[in-house]
């Protein structure tokens, strides 16, 4: 990683959320390449670093803070789109009930939400073939023209998923994943999302749940109350006595091979 600018590069920030303060003098950075984790519970900040990190919010300007992407302040929003990919459970929401399968894909090309209107005839041949290979990829071979709202909840993800990888951005954030899944379609989309991985795509997951830490994870963040509580790799930070603290309940870590769980300390 040597030689390269940070991903992400905050230092001293306070974020606002409604008028909030969320976080006061952050200061954190993630280099590119890097496998990372952004965990705690509800209230802890989460999706106000991932609206941060998406140009969503700003911190409060002051000369000595900045949050910088790809070492630059001023970005393009646009431009910044195409460089992460975003998969998230309020975007698989946002999408008209008539937006199908191969709609949703496209608007990655756009960064907007479907391919209504205008945009429609803007879609190149080599736009709806990359689309289609990425369809083929991630979708049985009859649901690119199905309705989005009308798949499962695990094709409604991967379509995501396909729709995050078509500029094949460096960086892939998601943020909590799984929710919402089976057992049958969290395996499967773990298991992409490690391929991927190794495929030296950067994956940053953003999640209060262990078993969504990729055992490709470098690192992990943990928040609580607007604040980094602890940062280290996964070995180091996921303890039962830190989760214990950061979720504010007596907690127990167990660990298989490679990945995480989290039970009562009493069982």
């Amino acid at each position: 990683m040597s030689g390269r600018v940070p991903l992400i590069d905050i230092q001293n920030a306070s974020l606002y959320r409604g008028g909030k303060c969320v976080f006061e003098d952050l200061t954190l950075r993630i280099q590119q390449r890097e496998h990372v984790v952004i965990l705690g519970p509800n209230g802890a900040g989460k999706t106000t670093l991932v609206k941060a990190f998406n140009r969503e919010l700003y911190p409060r300007a002051r000369g000595d803070s900045h949050l910088r992407i790809l070492g630059r302040e001023r970005w393009n929003v646009w431009t910044l789109r195409r460089q992460f990919g975003i998969v998230s459970a309020d975007l698989q929401q946002r999408y008209r009930a008539t937006a199908t399968a191969r709609d949703v894909v496209l608007s990655g090309f756009f960064s907007s939400i479907g391919v209504h209107g205008t945009l429609a005839r803007d879609v190149t041949a080599e736009q709806h073939d990359k689309a289609r290979e990425l369809l083929e990829t991630f979708l049985p071979p009859d649901a690119a023209g199905k309705q989005f709202a009308r798949l499962s909840t695990g094709e409604q993800r991967r379509t995501l998923l396909a729709r995050a990888l078509v500029h094949e951005p460096h960086t892939l954030m998601l943020d909590e994943p799984a929710a919402g899944l089976d057992l049958g379609a969290r395996f499967d989309l773990m298991a992409r999302l490690q391929k991927l991985a190794a495929e030296e795509t950067s994956i940053i997951i953003v999640t209060h749940h262990l078993h969504e830490i990729l055992p490709q994870t470098q690192r992990v963040i943990l928040l609580k109350h607007g604040a980094i509580l602890a940062d280290g790799p996964p070995g180091e930070v996921l303890t039962s006595a830190t989760l214990s603290e950061a979720y504010d309940t007596q907690t127990r870590v167990v660990r298989s091979g490679d990945w995480y769980f989290a039970l009562p300390a009493t069982t």
